[in-house]
């Protein structure tokens, strides 16, 4: 499958706030970042130190700090601020007004596509 699939509305997220798509498997879920100037951003919902939901930290700017143990992840890149070291794959997402799209390619299994946005 290639392309976009809806995954909801812009205010669906609320500014500074976080929404999880899950994907089957066991695949880890997606988090989906609305900053406080409407820019949007996806990330695996893990943190690289220890696994912790990002989708339920604190978005600073254009960052997000991990629940478990505050590392900080920049959300365009999915990288850990310094001195923490590590990374989290970055999905990409866009919006055509006030919907939200992420790429296909991150929530299919077998060639279909397999989502739940929480």
């Amino acid at each position: 499958m290639r392309g976009w699939i809806d995954i909801g509305r812009l205010d669906d997220i609320p500014r500074r706030g976080a929404r999880r798509v899950v994907r089957p498997c066991g695949s880890p879920a997606i988090a989906v970042f609305r900053t406080a100037d409407d820019a949007l951003y996806a990330l695996t919902d893990r943190c690289p130190h220890r696994g912790g939901p990002l989708s339920e930290g604190i978005v600073q700017g254009h960052a997000v700090a991990c629940p478990l143990h505050g590392w900080v992840i920049a959300l365009d890149s999915g990288k850990a601020e310094a001195p923490d070291e590590g990374c989290v794959t970055t999905v990409g997402v866009k919006r055509i007004g006030d919907r939200i799209l992420l790429s296909a390619s991150m929530l299919e299994v077998d060639g279909r596509p397999r989502w739940k946005a929480r």
